[in-house]
């Protein structure tokens, strides 16, 4: 595996290079949250039409392979490594059913991840971060990756969700966390919940609209942004929100902002750190 690059720290003004290897590992996230407040964050990768995902012509939903880079996803994995709980949702495991998006539910599962095992025992977290998995339908299949590895799974759904659906993940052993007076999950419901279950550092994998709810309820402690420098246009596509205006909720700061000049060729890309409010 080629060594790692050096990157460009735009903001703050800085003049030297740094590493990406422990990049975000150095942010020291799994420190920053409690039960009482828990630090929750988000990832995402964005084109410079603001397309995070593309549909094919059955509008089924699909990662461009030429958003995707070992650089960002190396990124990915340093956060993903720092989180206690993992966020993800029903449309994900249904794409992780279909072999149409791969597997993210494990630290260490990947080369580009093989040190962060180690890393995560050296900071006294469990080996596997919890799963969470957000469903207003409850239909989806849940891998055996989990019990594999042994994780702690929840299924968090709305107060009107089917009771016959939520009797059967019952009846299957989950705890069934009911978090928002509709059918969809509500970001502050479920914040307080995971806080109350003893988790502090809460990472969304679960696509714009766990993101919109946790903006809208003044969850979001800090969001990820790598944007790529390309086009993709597309006339099915998904961005980052899908929701109304968010209004003064929607304003963040930037932390951080570094240049990557080596992917994807030809263009280059920027990771970016914002956080809601005043800089932290």
């Amino acid at each position: 595996m080629p060594p790692f690059p050096q990157l460009l720290g735009l903001f703050p003004p800085r003049s030297a290079t740094v590493g990406l290897e422990g990049l975000y590992l150095g942010l020291g996230l799994h420190r920053l949250g409690s039960p009482a407040a828990p630090f929750v964050y988000a990832n995402f990768v964005s084109s410079l039409d603001g397309r995070i995902a593309l549909e094919d012509a059955g509008g089924k939903t699909y990662l461009p392979k030429r958003l995707t880079s070992p650089n960002d996803f190396r990124l990915f994995l340093e956060l993903h490594a720092q989180a206690d709980c993992l966020v993800t949702h029903g449309g994900y495991l249904r794409a992780l059913a279909a072999g149409r998006l791969g597997n993210i539910l494990q630290v260490g599962a990947h080369e580009a991840g093989h040190d962060l095992p180690a890393w995560r025992e050296a900071q006294g977290l469990p080996p596997q971060p919890a799963v969470v998995v957000a469903s207003a339908s409850l239909d989806f299949p849940l891998p055996p990756s989990l019990r594999a590895h042994g994780q702690t799974c929840y299924i968090a759904t709305g107060a009107k969700a089917d009771p016959a659906k939520v009797a059967y993940w019952r009846d299957q052993g989950y705890e069934v966390l009911v978090a928002g007076p509709g059918k969809a999950v509500a970001g502050g419901a479920l914040t307080r919940q995971l806080g109350g279950l003893g988790y502090r550092t809460p990472y969304l994998v679960a696509g714009p609209r766990m993101l919109e709810t946790m903006v809208r309820d003044g969850c979001l402690s800090r969001l990820f942004l790598t944007t790529t420098h390309q086009l993709l246009g597309g006339l099915g596509f998904h961005g980052l929100l899908p929701g109304p205006e968010l209004g003064e909720a929607g304003r963040l700061r930037l932390i951080s902002l570094y240049y990557d000049a080596e992917m994807p060729a030809d263009a280059g890309q920027c990771f970016a750190q914002f956080a809601p409010g005043a800089i932290l």
